[in-house]
């Protein structure tokens, strides 16, 4: 019997982030090259993304390539990229099948032009739908979306456009690449792994993390159900006592 039956509608995280990790473990356990792995992932990546769908939840944040990953063999870089290219490419009926939008966020310059441009692609051809917003995490890290956020205010401060006493939180998130969508209640990491991997390190400050020891290639949509109802039944204080929130 599927747990999807146990999950509260009217409690699901409005926006989920996953860190989908144990691509290259699940294949050298096969006796396969890493990208094996990640040709096989591509399964949990649909099946995660239409389950999503499927329950209401507006936003999912997928990290796919972080800024460190470039520093990975040539070989597999090379792998990865036409691994994404033609994935994005056989996805995007998909995609418009069933009703999401996709968006990216990290630095696209640094991708191969092709890649690049098939990204772009579908983020044009899906930019009108509106059951539920992907977010490819693409050469991104925290730390270097943060950077560039302060570089910018700082130049907004020499300009005159913004008072060094003004700077708030609000205008931080503002500076963001994130700052379209709402900051994740619920961050995922596959593979039994129990770290953030410099992945929205701003925006989780207050999700709730959960690490399921299942790896990426094998993880499933009731695994994502297991993770949703082990969220909804946490107490989420924000800095409070439990007396405070059921006030």
């Amino acid at each position: 019997m599927s747990q999807k039956q146990n999950i509260l509608l009217d409690k699901l995280p409005k926006h989920i982030a996953i860190i989908m990790d144990g691509n290259g473990r699940w294949a050298k356990g096969k006796g396969k090259f890493r990208i094996f792995g990640h040709q096989n992932g591509v399964k949990a990546v649909r099946e995660t993304a239409e389950a999503c769908a499927e329950l209401g939840v507006q936003y999912l944040t997928l990290y796919a390539f972080s800024t460190e990953n470039w520093s990975r063999p040539k070989e597999e870089i090379n792998a990865l990229m036409e691994l994404l290219v033609s994935t994005i490419r056989k996805e995007t009926p998909t995609l418009m099948k069933n009703g999401i939008r996709l968006q990216s966020i990290g630095n696209r310059e640094d991708l191969p032009v092709k890649c690049r441009a098939e990204l772009e692609e579908s983020i044009r051809e899906t930019e009108k739908n509106t059951r539920m917003t992907l977010v490819l995490a693409l050469s991104y890290s925290a730390k270097w979306d943060i950077v560039n956020s302060v570089k910018e205010i700082a130049k907004q401060v020499n300009e005159g456009l913004i008072k060094p006493e003004a700077i708030d939180e609000n205008i931080i998130n503002t500076h963001l690449s994130t700052s379209a969508y709402p900051h994740p209640e619920l961050m995922i990491r596959t593979s039994g792994e129990q770290r953030i991997s410099n992945f929205l390190l701003w925006e989780i400050a207050y999700s709730e993390l959960y690490f399921s020891p299942k790896l990426w290639p094998d993880f499933t949509k009731e695994d994502l159900f297991e993770a949703i109802i082990n969220y909804q039944n946490r107490e989420r204080r924000f800095g409070k006592t439990s007396e405070q929130m059921a006030q």
